[in-house]
């Protein structure tokens, strides 16, 4: 007699491995053009275009932006709707993609005053990154060399012996460095993860590149970039869009938590997207020529507006512009 489950279960194992193990849609977030929510109509092109208007009207394009927009190719009306051409600043430092990235770390849980303080004491601490790289390995390269230039096997015994003897000495002369540029970016808080992260990012472009330099950045495409960055520990998909849209000039929307809640607030995205969803479907509607200008905007907004969450269920440009009363 045949024993119907043993049978069944036969039956199955011959199925298609999609019929009997269902799959998981999964997102990439290293291509925005993948909209997560494709049937929310919201925001239109007419959307983006009053609300940036709208905001322009209320608070005038943000100052601490202007030098980032002077980079830009210039967009018909920006005159018009009091955006600045791109004349260069006497005085004016260039900033590296190097700078920017670090400027973005720093920027990290803390308000743009604080972050651009220690951005400017990072620097004045350490002129070159070399010099952040570096601090604490002249020591201990110049150490080892000294008590072991190395090449034989009684030379191999003494390293191993040093290492024993004067490791305690080297883990504190390191710990002291590392309080160094933990001291030069107190000011914006999160200190130790912040140099953790730094410090990472210039050991991997030295190991992997051979030069502190990011620079070569600036030739790949979007999505060679954002593979690029993210493989930096500590760097998660907002602080690639930032560098992106800011330092690179590429066409990117970030995505930080004033963005998102205004986002959400006026029905740009579902009532239950996450972050990274809002950044995906934000990118694929928002139309490129808006999408720097829009995010400055919202960004400041947010920053500015503290009623703004009041005002759901309302159209997304009369939600924002009502602040002004």
């Amino acid at each position: 007699m045949h024993n119907p489950r043993k049978r069944k279960q036969q039956e199955l194992q011959h199925l298609p491995e999609s019929r009997t193990k269902p799959t998981r849609a999964t997102i990439c977030l290293d291509q925005p053009t993948n909209d997560p929510y494709t049937t929310h109509p919201q925001p239109t092109q007419e959307e983006c275009r009053a609300v940036r208007d709208d905001l322009l009207a209320l608070h005038g394009f943000p100052q601490e932006f202007v030098k980032y927009r002077r980079k830009r190719a210039n967009f018909p009306g920006d005159e018009a709707h009091g955006l600045l051409k791109s004349e260069p600043l006497d005085g004016e430092r260039e900033e590296s993609v190097l700078d920017g990235l670090v400027k973005t770390v720093l920027s990290q849980n803390t308000t743009e005053v604080n972050s651009q303080r220690a951005f400017e004491s990072l620097k004045s601490a350490f002129p070159t990154w070399e010099d952040v790289r570096m601090c604490a390995l002249f020591f201990c390269l110049g150490f080892s060399n000294w008590f072991w230039p190395g090449g034989n096997g009684v030379n191999e015994l003494a390293t191993f012996w040093g290492i024993c003897v004067f490791w305690p000495c080297i883990v504190a002369v390191l710990a002291v460095e590392s309080q160094r540029i933990e001291n030069a970016i107190r000011c914006g808080g999160l200190a130790p993860t912040k140099t953790s992260c730094i410090k990472n990012i210039l050991s991997c472009l030295l190991e992997k590149k051979g030069i502190l330099c990011l620079e070569y950045s600036r030739d790949l495409s979007v999505d060679e970039i954002k593979a690029e960055l993210s493989q930096f520990k500590g760097i998660g998909p907002k602080t690639v869009a930032c560098v992106l849209m800011f330092h690179l000039q590429q066409d990117d929307f970030p995505v930080d938590m004033h963005v998102f809640e205004i986002a959400k607030d006026i029905c740009w995205v579902p009532a239950l997207a996450d972050r990274n969803k809002t950044y995906l479907h934000l990118n694929k509607r928002i139309p490129d020529e808006l999408k720097f200008d829009l995010n400055c905007l919202l960004y400041t907004h947010g920053k500015l507006c503290r009623r703004c969450a009041k005002n759901v269920g309302i159209g997304a440009s009369e939600a924002l512009i009502r602040t002004k009363g």
